[in-house]
C-alpha cells in the first residue's frame, strides 16, 4: 500500500480527506504511483502531469524520504520506505512570487 499526500487544492478537487492509499501493481515508481492515482481519481488527470506528454507540471514537486524527486527519471524505483508504506510520497504545490 502506497501512501500519497496531496496539496490541499488537489484534495479539494478530488474530494479527498487526508492522504490517499493506493495499490500499485509492478515496480513502484513515480510513474506507476501517478498512474494509479489518476486511475483512482480521474479528475486529477492533467493537474499533476501534462495530459499529452506526461511531464510534471511546472508548479508541482515530488518528494519522498525528505528528498526532492521532481527531476528524477519517472521510472526509477521509489525508496523502500515509500514502497512499504512507512513513508508517504508527497506531491507539493511549488511556491512562486515576487
Amino acid at each position: 500500500m502506497i501512501r500519497v499526500v496531496l496539496p490541499a487544492h488537489l484534495r479539494t478537487l478530488a474530494r479527498i480527506a487526508g492522504e490517499v492509499k493506493l495499490d500499485v501493481a509492478g515496480p513502484v515508481t513515480q510513474r506507476s504511483v501517478l498512474d494509479a492515482l489518476e486511475a483512482s481519481y480521474p479528475v486529477l488527470r492533467g493537474t499533476i502531469r501534462d495530459r499529452d506528454d506526461g511531464r510534471r507540471r511546472a508548479m508541482v514537486r515530488f518528494f519522498a524520504c525528505q528528498e526532492d524527486l521532481s527531476h528524477e527519471p519517472p521510472d526509477d524505483p521509489l525508496p523502500e520506505a515509500v514502497t512499504t508504506g512507512a513513508e508517504p510520497y508527497l506531491i507539493v504545490g511549488a511556491m512562486a512570487g515576487g
